[in-house]
């Protein structure tokens, strides 16, 4: 008998639930202080027991790791502290083999300034067939001194670096990031080759970086802010670019994942078209506050822009980028805005915790599929990493005033007594682990029945048994206000409550999974979710 979300092999990706690796981060194998792919083998056990579906990996590339290894030098070769290629193929056959598919990241907008392009571009000189990969000008003013215009970078700072002959070079992210032309045809075949590299090698997808920033306007007009179209979002050329790399994802079963970061729901839809990405991170649902009428809107908009398009839902509450969630759900402002990022901003951690926890039920329950961040199964904070050991180019470039993105890329704690909390060996992790580390251990939790840990592997072990949950429709039901209620098609019904005080259950035949436990009366309490048989 099939199990009871089961779906064509080829569809799998529809309904999964994702772990994204951060490689640097899951868990040293070789003692370095350094996560690596050693250390992801030996944990694919751990993966296998949660329940996760695939595992998606940040850049394991060959980097220099100025912006966290999204600075690319070469493709084709695993960077040597994380491991081998070798050591790739063979991490992707054992997750395989314990039904556990792997998706790789690819950043399409930018390489590294180490790439060997880049390298002979500088070599080469204006002019040159070698700067034509990427966006060299001269500049504006009396002697070129200024840059070839005004665009903001996705970071702070300049989105111009000027070389030593005199030229200009875009980058849209750091100096060391120089961006790619798409309008040059070997860019687009270099790439496309990358994705048949990896495909060939048994990846099952690939996640791509700022999908919407590739393709920029050739005239390089200023930047204008609220008119259309943007010089270099959303440009209509790379519809065509995705539509050339789907080809290549059919010939091998391989799926797409896309960064894209749009207000327009109509314009975000397109990049789902059947021919073109297979889905697309939901921002909008990670950056909502939890307030039930603004998490009710985002998930009926989620759901009605990918409707006319065929495609599922994807559903994520935090990621290498935002500040955890645990920690975001105790602050007075429970939402995510990267220009509201500051150092001592208070937080209610038990709050944070209790809210953490409805929401996993809440996301795990949604129509379509979930990508969970490693360590969210371990409800861990964000760190507070002292400024002396901060490393992400965010805060260097914001002048010190951003805090960065390291708070939530600390190593992950695995043992609650031993050196650095199982990390690796007595080596140092590259980043510090706050004092207190060892309570959100993974050995630890795992003996807890009441643990975030324990939680989350219920309620993935539910959602793959359980017929209901998944791909599929959503309708809601009559709830109290601040009351999320609804119930999955032919499933079951989950409730949330975010308001101040108690909830009566709707009528059901048993309680599946809750997030904290029910009141005296039998009542949901606040910011507690329930997932009920009806």
């Amino acid at each position: 008998m099939a199990a009871p979300n089961s779906h064509r092999a080829e569809d799998w990706w529809r309904d999964a639930v994702i772990y994204q690796v951060y490689p640097r981060s899951f868990a040293d194998g070789d003692g370095d202080g350094t996560g690596d792919l050693a250390g992801v083998r030996a944990r694919l056990p751990y993966l296998a027991e949660l329940g996760v579906d695939a595992v998606w990996f940040t850049p394991w590339y060959v980097s220099p790791l100025v912006d966290g290894g999204y600075d690319v030098a070469d493709y084709r070769t695993i960077d040597p502290p994380f491991g081998t290629l070798g050591e790739a193929e063979k991490l992707i056959a054992e997750a395989r083999e314990l039904g556990i598919r792997t998706i790789v990241d690819i950043v399409p907008n930018h390489v590294s300034d180490r790439h060997a392009w880049f390298r002979a571009a500088l070599e080469a000189g204006p002019g040159s067939a070698e700067r034509e990969r990427f966006h060299f000008r001269p500049g504006r003013g009396a002697d070129g001194e200024l840059p070839p215009n005004d665009w903001p970078s996705q970071f702070s700072g300049r989105t111009w670096t000027r070389v030593p002959d005199g030229e200009w070079y875009l980058h849209l992210f750091t100096p060391e990031q120089p961006d790619l032309n798409w309008a040059h045809p070997e860019v687009r075949r270099e790439h496309e080759e990358v994705l048949r590299f990896w495909f060939e090698r048994g990846v099952a997808g690939v996640r791509i970086d700022s999908a919407a920033l590739l393709a920029k306007d050739p005239a390089l007009a200023d930047f204008v802010e609220g008119v259309d179209p943007h010089p270099y979002i959303d440009q209509d050329e790379l519809h065509d670019i995705y539509r050339s790399w789907r080809k290549v994802a059919d010939e091998y079963g391989g799926v797409f994942v896309g960064e894209v970061w749009l207000p327009d729901a109509e314009r975000f839809a397109r990049y789902l078209r059947p021919d073109e990405l297979h889905t697309a991170f939901n921002f909008n649902f990670l950056s909502c506050p939890w307030e039930a009428d603004r998490l009710r809107r985002t998930i009926d908009d989620t759901l009605a822009e990918h409707a006319p398009v065929g495609a599922p839902a994807t559903w994520v509450l935090c990621n290498h980028d935002v500040t955890r969630t645990v920690t975001r759900y105790g602050r007075a402002d429970t939402g995510f805005d990267f220009a509201k990022k500051a150092f001592g901003t208070p937080t209610d951690l038990v709050l944070g915790t209790r809210r953490a926890r409805a929401a996993a039920l809440l996301t795990l329950a949604l129509p379509g599929s979930v990508y969970l961040y490693q360590g969210e199964e371990l409800g861990l904070p964000e760190a507070d990493i002292p400024r002396d050991r901060i490393q992400d180019p965010m805060h260097f470039r914001s002048g010190g005033v951003d805090p960065g993105r390291d708070g939530c890329r600390v190593p992950l704690p695995w043992a609650a007594d031993a050196p650095y909390c199982g990390f690796g060996s007595e080596t140092e992790p590259w980043l510090p682990q706050p004092e207190g580390w060892a309570a959100y251990a993974a050995d630890r939790q795992g003996a807890d029945p009441e643990s975030m840990l324990s939680l989350y592997r219920r309620a993935l072990g539910l959602r793959r048994s359980t017929a209901g949950f998944g791909d599929g429709g959503l309708d809601w039901l009559p709830a109290p206000d601040g009351v999320l209620a609804f119930r999955r098609a032919g499933g079951p019904v989950c409730v949330v409550n975010l308001s101040a005080a108690p909830v009566e259950l709707p009528a059901h035949s048993a309680v599946l999974l809750v997030s904290g436990p029910l009141d005296e009366a039998g009542r949901l309490p606040a910011d507690t979710a329930v997932w009920l048989r009806a």
